[in-house]
């Protein structure tokens, strides 16, 4: 049964068209993820959905029966209202109250809020994003719009959210960029692109393939125009014989060819790896403690980060994770402990809120970003001011404020080509912050990170509200980057697609280290429960024999299968070559050595740089050896 029917859909936003005679339906149980780049319209589509925007031009039919409950992208509550009443308004009758009030007190507690007397005021952003969820989810629908459900939740909330929207039995509409929801819990994936939605009948997986089917039939059509249209230019420079009926009909298909437009590819996000180069000496945390009144958020916690590190923070909302990256940064300082910083440390910090000035001045009480560490903008580790938008500002204004020019890896860009390589083309740069997406203030933001040329990069949830197609190039960059990288995420694609090395907060501020990417974090944590389960049976039976699990009923797990992460088997395809790659320039700059015996200068800097070299060859070695072993367990469990 067709639930929602949009035909011939045009809307505008300002100057710009977002929606130009589109078309969208959605059927009873479907289970629909929209995607598109930030500023096409997925939350305008939304709005038009729930009602609550008209579209300038087209129709849009809901059926009369069809209960919907929306999710804001920004939601926003009284301020005096309480966490309960914020969640039970518009849900609660005499009828259900008793009902409704005692699951939404079990799902707030999921969610990670257990004060349910809290004013909304006292909230933060994500806090408010979580009690709309709750909102939504409690009342009886047939339509559910989500307008990115997953932002603020951490990892378990995220895995309770996609198994309760697996079991949904309505229909469904979300905007997400996480791109494991979508492949496990969409049934099809609604692509805008240039003011048209394209469906594809797949979860996310299949939808890459079919957009490239697509595209490449796009292409194929217009080589055939393109074709035909060189035959037919050759017929009408001949010139027609006679003014036949035949021949003007000729001339027309000729002109509809001509005129028809070429298929048109999105430009796509470009980053060239602009890091400045680092010394030997990067960060370090000795014995670093923090809390907040009787809460214990970091407990002694001490790291070294080495040269290309890639580490990823995760734990639940609320534990810290936010307030250590400011510890490194220098936003915040530690109760205890010490944060070293190496003299060519240059940090960048994309912050997970973008601030207003008052928001700043409160974090930092008056002082400035540096005022903690006691340095000037340009002291050992410092680093600029970039969370705040001014929404009046100029797009390009905002950059420049950061470097008016921009060395790349294709060399020096003016803010303006910059910008253009971020999707922002020159309509757009001249235009107010204000008149901007939130994902596209998210986008600039990070340009103007970027654009810093850091070489020690803190990326506090990097994936909120940034579109797909830059979350895949900043994941590139990140390959090619020369620096270190730090992040917070909620983001299993991405911390498997770019991390290295996990620390999970736990219990009391403490945070344990494993070594991979989320999967792998995810895979140990797994078989440590399966352990812990299996000793606790055994000091429950008290020296009675052991009953098969399958007899008591029990579900019996295999032991758990080895295999490599997207990132081992990235490192094992790519390791040798770069280890001998290693070994070559140690040959060649041995030889320099020699050569330079005489001169001090070069001599010192030619054994620094061969040192960094042998240092980075020896990790490389390690790395290998356990890749190697990895390899030889996987390969003896096939055989098994």
């Amino acid at each position: 049964m067709n639930l929602i029917n949009m035909e011939k859909i045009t809307k505008s936003f300002t100057d710009y068209k977002l929606f130009d005679n589109a078309s969208f339906s959605l059927q009873e149980g479907e289970k629909v993820g929209v995607i598109g780049i930030n500023g096409t319209g997925k939350t305008t589509l939304l709005k038009m959905m729930a009602g609550l925007e008209e579209p300038d031009e087209g129709t849009i039919t809901t059926a009369n029966h069809a209960v919907i409950r929306y999710l804001p992208q920004h939601p926003e509550f009284a301020p005096e209202m309480s966490c309960l009443d914020c969640v039970l308004a518009g849900n609660v009758t005499e009828e259900n109250r008793w009902t409704i009030e005692s699951d939404a007190k079990a799902m707030m507690t999921r969610l990670g809020i257990r004060d349910f007397s809290q004013p909304a005021g006292q909230l933060s952003g994500g806090q408010r994003k979580r009690l709309a969820l709750i909102s939504a989810l409690l009342a009886p629908a047939d339509i559910l719009l989500l307008d990115e459900p997953t932002n603020h939740l951490d990892n378990e909330m995220a895995d309770w959210l996609e198994d309760y929207l697996k079991k949904w039995k309505g229909a469904l509409v979300m905007v997400t960029h996480d791109r494991y929801f979508l492949d496990s819990v969409t049934s099809r994936i609604a692509e805008i692109d240039k003011g048209a939605i394209y469906s594809y009948q797949s979860n996310y997986s299949g939808f890459l393939e079919l957009k490239t089917q697509r595209e490449e039939m796009e292409d194929a059509s217009e080589r055939k125009r393109q074709s035909i249209l060189r035959v037919e230019l050759e017929w009408i420079r001949r010139g027609a014989r006679a003014r036949s009926t035949k021949q003007k009909a000729h001339i027309q298909r000729f002109e509809e060819l001509r005129d028809r437009q070429a298929p048109v590819r999105d430009s796509s996000v470009e980053l060239g790896s602009i890091s400045s180069r680092m010394g030997r000496t990067t960060v370090e945390l000795i014995s670093v403690c923090k809390s907040y009144g009787e809460k214990k958020l970091i407990d002694d916690f001490s790291y070294i980060f080495l040269k290309g590190d890639r580490v990823g923070f995760i734990g639940p909302n609320g534990c810290g994770k936010t307030t250590l990256m400011k510890i490194i940064a220098g936003l915040l300082p530690p109760d205890s402990g010490q944060v070293v910083v190496g003299q060519t440390v240059k940090m960048g910090y994309y912050a997970q809120e973008i601030a207003s000035r008052k928001q700043q001045a409160d974090v930092s009480g008056g002082q400035s970003v540096d005022a903690f560490r006691g340095q000037s903008t340009d002291a050992p580790g410092a680093m600029t001011d970039l969370s705040y938008m001014d929404p009046k500002q100029r797009v390009i204004d905002y950059v420049k404020d950061t470097a008016e020019y921009i060395q790349t890896t294709d060399g020096v860009l003016s803010a303006s080509a910059m910008l253009e390589r971020f999707l922002f083309p020159p309509d757009k740069q001249y235009s107010p912050i204000g008149k901007l997406s939130g994902g596209e203030k998210k986008r600039l933001n990070l340009l103007r990170v970027l654009a810093s040329s850091p070489n020690f990069l803190l990326l506090d949830e990097p994936t909120n509200n940034l579109d797909i197609a830059t979350l895949t190039i900043l994941e590139d960059y990140l390959d090619r980057f020369e620096g270190i990288v730090v992040t917070v995420s909620h983001d299993r694609y991405f911390l498997d697609r770019t991390m290295k090395r996990i620390f999970a907060f736990e219990e009391g501020g403490r945070l344990r280290q494993y070594e991979g990417g989320y999967t792998d974090y995810a895979a140990r944590k797994a078989a440590e429960e399966e352990e812990k389960e299996s000793q606790e049976e055994k000091r429950g039976s008290c020296g009675k024999p052991d009953i098969p699990a399958a007899e008591k009923g029990q579900r019996v797990r295999g032991p758990q299968k080895l295999k490599f992460s997207y990132k081992e088997q990235k490192d094992y395809e790519t390791i040798e070559t770069d280890m001998a790659a290693l070994e070559e320039r140690i040959s060649t700059l041995e030889q320099d050595i020699e050569a330079s015996a005489s001169d001090f200068v070069k001599l010192n800097q030619l054994m620094a740089e061969k040192a960094e070299l042998e240092a980075a060859l020896e990790e490389k070695m390690e790395r290998w050896m356990y890749l190697e072993e990895l390899a030889a367990k996987i390969a003896e469990q096939g055989k098994g």
